[in-house]
């Protein structure tokens, strides 16, 4: 389904405009919204806002912490958000525990501007809407590698070799930067590397994890090889910091978001030559045959614990929130499923990747689990104070008593 998404990235899917004017036409609702904070998803809430007003309330919680918050929040009977915004992997936790309702009957009232490329459909019900497609992906300076004779890499070893003569050269210390703060981020990494291996994370039919061996080795191996030229403080790294090493000429390479292209390329906190130099292109290979990256899609969905009327004044706020006028006005803020989205050189990178192979974020009900204990247990490794294989089977540990905890595995 995804990839048949990302395939519109050119041409993207339709989206009408819909109308902003207090209330939007509802007679009253609260509607509350908590999603991560970055500018496509600020742009979308401030649409969503224009709906306040006649009896409708609109408030949210950007926060890079959403993730950590969600279950808890839509727990809570009434639900303490009515919207969470999610990706690919946030949004398993919600269904696991039937925190967020079907969409099919707001559709089919609200969304005739909606194309149907966008419904996230589960088990036959459209359980999000997705609004913008994601990747990591490669950033590099034409001029830093230029000056230190290297062609732009395709592959990860290509990678490591460039920055080992750029910091030989003289040229840039520290010139690699990869998400790679402990938790989520980190683990995240080692997804994405794993993914380039094309072995599978899980003993098919089952929730037996199998990373434990030469894969997940090698994986692991790279990790550390690109983390061996980045700054010391590789562990604090979110996509923040890497923008802002990027933005501040500390980078010739780095693996990073592709919503980050926008904010990246748009000259605001960085200087020309930075911004005329940097090039998106593909994420790089590892072993297998595709790129070392997961695809991702970021939507919207509606808590379950709420009123019908508040669930249609959120869906209807929601929408708002993804006009052609707001996509037009943040065109370089995402890769926008929508048609009034022109694509631009800060969406190369995405679409590259998309194109050369790279498949979706595994949506399955455990890898959450696996996630969590990969961003945990592998740090020692990275710090050289553990082996790959200790670190791999910290992980396998803590995978399976989590599994176990939660009625994965017996």
């Amino acid at each position: 389904m995804f990839l048949k998404e990302l395939a519109l990235v050119g041409t993207m899917s339709m989206l009408a405009s819909t109308a902003s004017y207090a209330g939007c036409g509802l007679s009253g609702g609260n509607v509350n919204i908590l999603g991560n904070e970055f500018a496509a998803i600020q742009a979308i809430v401030a649409g969503a806002k224009e709906c306040a007003g006649d009896g409708v309330t609109v408030e949210s919680n950007l926060t890079t912490e959403h993730r950590d918050l969600q279950v808890a929040a839509l727990t809570a009977n009434p639900a303490q958000y009515t919207s969470a915004i999610v990706a690919n992997s946030s949004i398993v936790p919600l269904l696991n525990d039937g925190l967020i309702r079907p969409l099919d009957d707001l559709v089919a009232k609200h969304g005739a501007s909606l194309h149907p490329g966008q419904m996230i459909t589960i088990d036959g019900k459209i359980m999000a809407v997705a609004f913008m497609a994601n990747a990591q992906h490669l950033f590099y300076r034409k001029d830093i590698l230029e000056a230190a004779g290297v062609a732009p890499p395709t592959t990860y070893a290509e990678m490591v070799a460039a920055a080992e003569k750029i910091e030989s050269m003289g040229l840039m210390d520290d010139p690699v930067a990869l998400n790679t703060k402990t938790g989520w981020n980190l683990g995240e990494e080692f997804v994405n590397m794993y993914m380039g291996t094309g072995a599978p994370f899980f003993n098919p039919g089952t929730a037996e994890v199998a990373i434990n061996n030469e894969s997940g080795v090698e994986a692991l191996n790279m990790l550390k090889s690109l983390t061996d030229y980045s700054n010391p403080d590789f562990l604090t790294f979110d996509s923040n910091a890497t923008g802002s090493l990027w933005e501040g000429g500390k980078l010739a390479m780095a693996i990073m978001w592709g919503s980050r292209g926008g904010p990246i390329l748009d000259g605001e906190g960085s200087t020309e030559e930075i911004v005329n130099n940097t090039v998106l292109a593909a994420a790089p290979m590892l072993s297998g045959d595709r790129p070392a990256s997961t695809l991702w899609w970021d939507g919207i969905t509606i808590a379950a614990n709420i009123s019908d009327e508040d669930a249609e004044a959120t869906f209807v706020a929601m929408v708002n929130g993804l006009s052609d006028e707001v996509v037009k006005a943040n065109n370089t803020e995402a890769v926008w499923l929508s048609k009034a989205y022109a694509p631009t050189a800060a969406s190369m990178g995405v679409a590259a990747t998309a194109n050369a192979g790279a498949v979706p974020y595994p949506m399955l009900p455990y890898m959450g689990l696996l996630h969590s204990a990969l961003g945990e247990e592998i740090t020692e490794f990275l710090q050289g104070s553990e082996s790959a294989e200790q670190a791999l089977a910290d992980v396998e540990a803590a995978y399976t008593a989590a599994a176990k905890e939660q009625g994965f595995l017996q």
